[in-house]
């Protein structure tokens, strides 16, 4: 194992990080919060100080690194950057315990959006604008930004190994030869994007800082929100803002960069993009019809369709904004938003969940089974967008879904320790594991998940990054076998 190139990659994440820390350290500076200015200053300088160490340790790495590598980079760089994203809050004393501190910091970074703040107006400006910019490095990813400025060996090459372990979905392609050019495209798009959302904000008279956290959340898909109701008190206009932007934030992102090539057909032939949309508007209709027997929407047809728009656009691209409690709406309509959860948004997005593909997959293999059942001498290729998909494929969606349903069964079980209802545990695992944020009873769009223990809220923050980086890049990291020598 090349553990020079994985010191040498985790100093630059450190001193990128250090980077990161600047804008909210700023903003203190200027209101004049000594406390918050001090925790970023002294947060900054350990990034420096073991950025440059770890740097000197491994200056004669070599650059060239495999899967095994890739996987260790990119799962050992998203507990680095939580563990020291955490210390500004814990410093100030904003959050006064680390562990919900940490809590907080890879809920961001990983964009689930679930939080343990009682007062979220009660943190200081600089601290709200950091906890925002963590769903906004995460939702692309920091390793992916790191991939389109530091080269990877004099081909790059190496770097799909670190770009298929960070990106979401069953596969990851390059969109022009060079991986660091891939990279590089991925983030200018999702910058683009970020930059539109500002500004159609901005238009609805939402203040600049509000604007830019709002757009941090929207864009990661993380939901983080900088007041005590989400987002209940914005217009409407800003609130339809956000939905719009919510679905287009869990599209997949080479889909934009076809359309900007004129690729048009390959857009509209995409099977997930079809799924994806058909989903999310049968689910808005479904629910919208559900809703109006309730007394607050009765005749208020647009308002209802407002709500649940918003609410299925949140849901299903794991963003977990809300304007309404849907903890109090009719049975029908909070089941669809559960089952949102786990479908989640297009493969190659900034979205959680199990993801579009793989729902599409999956029935294409029951229906290539029952085929195969009553005709057992034909041969059922499974084909996506016209393209035959790979047996390997296959086998790695079958292996996400056995430790998808053995985390999740564990995962509740341990939080059934803490005494709380049935329906709290639950969602709070599938809205942590799918990275949504916020689940139903006790977390629900206005509770929080203050309510766990310490035991329970560790096996959340494992959850969340199991969500964010597709289960296999953290086992890896905990597997014996990974640390075996080879031979």
């Amino acid at each position: 194992m090349n553990h020079k190139i994985i010191g040498r990659l985790m100093a630059f994440l450190l001193l990128l990080e250090g980077a990161f820390l600047l804008p909210p350290a700023l903003l203190s500076w200027m209101d004049g919060e000594g406390r918050a200015l001090g925790a970023f200053t002294l947060t900054i300088a350990l990034c420096l100080v073991l950025g440059l160490a770890l740097l000197g340790l491994c200056r004669n790495a070599k650059r060239d690194f495999y899967a095994r590598e890739g996987f260790l980079i990119v799962s050992l760089g998203w507990v680095v950057l939580s563990v020291m994203g955490a210390l500004p809050f814990w410093f100030s004393g904003e959050i006064p315990s680390y562990v919900d501190a940490l809590f907080e910091t890879i809920s961001g970074f990983t964009t689930t959006g679930a939080s343990i703040l009682t007062n979220v107006e009660g943190l200081s400006r600089g601290m709200l604008f950091w906890r925002s910019f963590t769903h906004w490095l995460g939702g692309m990813g920091i390793l992916v930004f790191l991939l389109a400025i530091v080269p990877m060996g004099k081909q790059g090459g190496y770097s799909v190994h670190i770009l298929r372990a960070e990106s979401p979905g069953p596969s990851v392609g390059k969109l022009v030869p060079k991986m660091r050019q891939t990279a590089g495209i991925l983030y200018l798009l999702y910058i683009a994007l970020t930059v539109l959302d500002v500004i159609f904000l901005l238009l609805g008279k939402m203040p600049l800082f509000d604007a830019l956290c709002t757009a941090f959340g929207t864009a990661g898909t993380g939901g983080f929100g900088i007041k005590n109701d989400s987002m209940a008190g914005y217009s409407p206009y800003i609130q339809s803002v956000c939905t719009v932007f919510m679905a287009l934030f869990g599209v997949n992102f080479n889909l934009y960069f076809f359309l900007l090539l004129g690729k048009v057909k390959d857009v509209f032939h995409s099977e997930e993009l079809w799924a994806y949309l058909s989903i999310m508007l049968g689910a808005m209709a479904i629910i919208t019809v559900d809703i109006l027997s309730l007394p607050a929407y009765s005749g208020h047809v647009g308002q209802a369709f407002h709500d649940a728009s918003f609410a299925v656009s949140s849901v299903m691209t794991t963003t977990g904004f809300a304007t309404a409690d849907f903890n109090l709406w009719p049975q029908l309509a909070r089941s669809i938003l559960v089952i949102l959860m786990a479908v989640g948004a297009c493969a190659g997005s900034t979205g959680g969940g199990m993801k579009c593909a793989r729902m599409l997959l999956l029935g294409k293999s029951l229906k290539a089974t029952i085929k195969q059942s009553l005709h057992p001498r034909s041969v059922n290729l499974i084909r996506m967008d016209g393209r035959r998909v790979e047996e390997s494929t296959m086998q790695g969606l079958y292996g996400y879904l056995v430790a998808y349903g053995f985390i999740l069964v564990v995962s509740f079980l341990i939080l059934s320790l803490d005494r709380l209802s049935l329906e709290t545990n639950m969602t709070a695992v599938m809205a942590c594991l799918n990275n949504i944020g916020p689940g139903l009873d006790l977390v629900g769009p206005t509770g929080n998940y203050s309510v766990f223990s310490t035991s329970a809220k560790c096996t959340l923050m494992v959850d969340m990054l199991l969500g964010r980086l597709e289960i296999f890049p953290l086992l890896i990291l905990l597997s014996p076998h990974t640390w075996r020598k080879a031979g």
